[in-house]
């Protein structure tokens, strides 16, 4: 119901004139309003069948007043909604009682651990779902991967609606190469006008969702097809270690929803930055592609446009190139004029490469 339109448009303006005239007369209402008298009479069947007009029986049919039709209509929809609210009130006042239950157990036979790795993904889910609805204050993730699958992120959508309605932040880091998704630019967008924060950034290591500083949710290495279960983190101390390596890739991050020129121009140079840093490193494309979240064939165009900037006619002769540039520069303790890194620094200890990493394993994309 809460998708369709009662009554078109001709048959309000049908009940109109009806109102005026008193009675709702086929032909009459045809020739005010301009159309064919079948379609006046569609319109009568229409609003008899909302009982907007008397079934007519001997003589034409005469408005109803709405009032009566919308008390008709309503009262089955808030019989039903009363139902459904005793129905939640009673599960939870039995699941209250077992939880309590469950819980005191738990703490009494010692298995109350700080660390807790479940194997199956449908238990990685049951736990974010009780970690979301007790959140309160915080809930911040990072998404490394490029773009978010359509069905995942219209799931995600309601759920971050609602922390954010609950007036809990939201703060969530993608890859830069998300931007280039329409369904992720679509998202991010909704739950930007609703309050949320997004930023991206080259490159990220796993997957990680934290809830109010206190409980975080790390993946498994995945192996085969199926879904990686996860690690359930509750230790103070390693909980604020991810916590302040989710802030420090933040802070580098860039506004997912900003259009200011030079915005847009940095990450640009960040990712070329990346892949060319990438490239002297030796790694193959496939596993760059990994690592910034991006289809392997795109990555390839990128490296060919570099290769033909850098005048190489191979990769080996690229990695050479590279690798001449970065000792030179490091030699001289500047900053590569390749890659833009400051020589000696190494790599970002929060965006360095974690092996297995699989950015197709979207079990915590769901953010929750």
């Amino acid at each position: 119901m809460e998708s369709q339109t009662l009554l078109d448009e001709l048959a309000v303006d049908a009940y109109r004139s009806a109102l005026r005239a008193g009675v709702f007369i086929d032909e009459r209402i045809a020739t005010e309003l301009g159309v064919d008298r079948a379609r006046i009479a569609e319109a009568r069947k229409a609003l008899q069948g909302l009982r907007l007009l008397s079934q007519g029986g001997e003589g034409p049919a005469v408005p109803l007043d709405p009032e009566v039709v919308e008390v008709e209509l309503i009262a089955p929809l808030e019989m039903s909604v009363a139902r459904q609210r005793r129905q939640i009130a009673g599960i939870h006042r039995q699941l209250s009682t077992l939880s309590t239950l469950y819980r005191s157990v738990e703490h009494h036979q010692g298995t109350d651990v700080s660390i807790r790795v479940l194997d199956n993904a449908a238990d990685v889910r049951r736990e974010i779902d009780l970690a979301r609805r007790r959140c309160t204050k915080e809930r911040m993730s990072l998404q490394p991967g490029g773009g978010r699958s359509a069905h995942l992120l219209q799931s995600d959508l309601v759920q971050t609606q609602e922390l954010l309605r609950r007036g809990v932040r939201v703060r969530t880091l993608y890859q830069h190469t998300a931007r280039s998704s329409l369904t992720t630019r679509s998202y991010v967008a909704q739950i930007s006008e609703a309050g949320a924060e997004v930023r991206t950034s080259a490159e990220l290591s796993e997957r990680l969702i934290v809830y109010d500083r206190r409980t975080a949710f790390v993946p498994k290495e995945r192996k085969g097809s199926e879904p990686p279960g996860a690690a359930v983190v509750t230790d103070p101390t390693l909980v604020a270690y991810l916590c302040r390596s989710f802030e420090a890739a933040w802070q580098v991050g860039r506004p997912f929803t900003s259009t200011e020129p030079a915005d847009q121009q940095q990450v640009s140079a960040e990712l070329r930055s990346s892949i060319l840093r990438l490239m002297a490193m030796g790694l193959k494309d496939e596993v760059i592609a990994r690592r910034l979240g991006m289809a392997a064939r795109t990555c390839r165009r990128y490296i060919s446009a570099l290769m033909t900037e850098l005048g190489a006619t191979s990769r080996f002769q690229a990695g050479v190139l590279l690798g001449r540039q970065a000792a030179e520069n490091s030699a001289a303790g500047g900053v590569d004029s390749v890659t833009g890194d400051v020589q000696g620094s190494g790599a970002n200890s929060v965006t360095g490469d974690v092996p297995g990493h699989d950015p197709a394993g979207e079990e915590l994309a769901v953010h929750k």
